[in-house]
């Protein structure tokens, strides 16, 4: 074990928080042309702006920013983030990425995805929790709504990327949507 601390685990996944001494490794999970267009990714940074990044979202109380490891050898593979959390609506933004494609399909984002909902409606006392994403990931897409996030809308033509407009999906999932999915799935597992 590598010493990092398991804030959040699953049967194949962790999620742990992310420190200065992650910079090289969040740089280079993020710097793929695959994971770049999946997330929308337009601007080039080097590891000085992740370094700064790492410390502005530690400071942040509105982001609650982990990387996601596999439990079998601690090998960072991701990262999931709640954000934008907004306290009197209890409200936020979710996002994830999984860095490398030999990673992605094998269901880990979804477990990391399972257990940060579980923290935001759980610990965070979130209502609502949303989030977007790119109409041509379709993978992610089928993800989110295996999960229960409920299609919203679509923002038409939001994101230019490699000349081309792209739609955003927009999506959510309530606090009580969320309960009474998995909430009464593990009463019944008892």
């Amino acid at each position: 074990m590598n010493g990092h601390s398991r804030l959040l685990t699953g049967d194949k996944v962790y999620l742990r928080a992310l420190n200065g001494e992650d910079a090289g490794l969040y740089y280079a999970m993020f710097h793929g042309a695959e994971v770049r267009r999946l997330t929308g990714t337009k601007n080039h940074v080097n590891k000085e702006q992740v370094e700064q990044y790492i410390a502005r979202k530690s400071g942040d109380d509105s982001t609650v920013l982990l990387l996601i490891a596999l439990k079998e050898s601690d090998e960072v593979i991701g990262d999931i983030a709640i954000q934008d959390i907004d306290g009197d609506n209890r409200n936020a933004n979710l996002r994830i990425a999984i860095g490398d494609e030999r990673h992605q399909g094998q269901g880990y984002g979804r477990e990391a995805l399972l257990l940060m909902l579980d923290y935001g409606f759980g610990i965070l006392n979130l209502h609502r929790i949303e989030l977007e994403v790119y109409r041509y990931n379709a993978r992610a897409a089928h993800v989110y709504e295996s999960i229960g996030f409920v299609h919203e809308g679509i923002r038409r033509q939001t994101l230019f990327y490699n000349h081309e407009y792209h739609d955003v999906v927009m999506m959510s999932m309530l606090e009580s949507e969320y309960r009474e999915r998995y909430l009464k799935q593990s009463r019944k597992v008892k």
